[in-house]
């Protein structure tokens, strides 16, 4: 197995046209150059160059053997200056793992900020409920909902606890009225997470923080958050929401609180990465604006009761 080091000391050798001037310019006794560039031709079992006192020459095999290696020397060269330049400025693909609904609370134009500002950077969302094999598919960082669990990924806690709310359709509630206690939810159409009986049980925390359950059911169910916030602007029954996806939808008028002194507790949001060596810049930073942007959305509640 050939040294690539010294092939790549052999290619400075030749460029440099003497032992001593390479050997200046990597740092290294003019010796120890001289005897790696041998052990090279032992190697190959041929002289590269010949040596005289005022210069080197190739020989033909010299020269044949620098034409090949030479282009290949300075790709990898080139190479590894890409990836130092890469790992102090943010570069290159960053795989993200998100749910399904990430857009409907994350805007668009928050992730067309971020690329402005790194333009050497290249973003590919996977968008899904389903945890992703961050291996497997060649995810960089997934963002999750709950709580942090051991999951063999390196992760921490982006977002605090919330408190989900229920919410429904001005029509629904115009047609349907609205639930004057918790156990009402049973006589009103409700849209779950998907299950083969279409019922599911609400475990809520009342105004004296202590939890009641009800079971809902209704005509619609589905996998995802974003299906049935959907379904609930629509009409289709009251559905139990994080307040950062319904928040944009009761201020438009879209939906509208229902028994809001009943919340469920949920778990924040977490970011989990494969390793925690060498984390890219370019994860670094889109992690950094997540926190930033959904931080900043989490803090609104707080700041709008205490101006009331």
């Amino acid at each position: 197995m050939f040294d690539l080091n010294d092939i790549a000391m052999f290619v400075q050798v030749v460029r440099c046209g003497s032992f001593a001037e390479a050997a200046r310019r990597v740092g290294l006794p003019p010796n120890t150059v001289s005897r790696r560039i041998q052990h090279l031709e032992t190697q190959l079992g041929t002289r590269l160059m010949q040596r005289s006192t005022r210069k080197l020459t190739l020989t033909s095999a010299g020269q044949a053997f620098h034409e090949r290696c030479a282009g290949a020397v300075d790709g990898l060269l080139e190479a590894g200056q890409e990836l130092l330049i890469g790992s102090q400025q943010p570069s290159g693909l960053v795989r993200v793992a998100a749910p399904a609904d990430f857009f409907d609370f994350f805007p668009m134009e928050w992730v067309a900020e971020f690329l402005a500002a790194h333009p050497l950077v290249r973003l590919d969302f996977v968008l899904s409920d389903a945890k992703a094999d961050l291996i497997a598919e060649q995810i960089d960082v997934a963002f999750r909902g709950g709580p942090l669990s051991d999951s063999g990924y390196v992760g921490r806690q982006l977002l605090g606890t919330h408190s989900d709310g229920m919410v429904a359709s001005p029509a629904y509630i115009a047609a349907c009225g609205t639930p004057g206690t918790l156990q009402d939810l049973a006589k009103h159409g409700c849209v779950i997470s998907a299950h083969p009986s279409g019922r599911a049980t609400w475990r809520l925390a009342g105004p004296d923080g202590v939890e009641e359950e009800v079971q809902v059911a209704g005509r619609f169910s589905g996998n995802t958050a974003l299906a049935l916030r959907r379904a609930a602007v629509a009409g289709l029954g009251i559905a139990l929401l994080p307040p950062t996806m319904a928040r944009l939808d009761v201020q438009a008028g879209l939906l509208m609180p229902v028994l809001p002194q009943y919340q469920r507790t949920s778990g924040g949001m977490i970011v989990l990465y494969p390793s925690r060596r060498h984390l890219p810049t370019a994860v670094s930073a889109f992690i950094g604006l997540v926190v930033e942007k959904l931080s900043a959305v989490e803090a609104l509640p707080e700041r709008r009761s205490g101006q009331t």
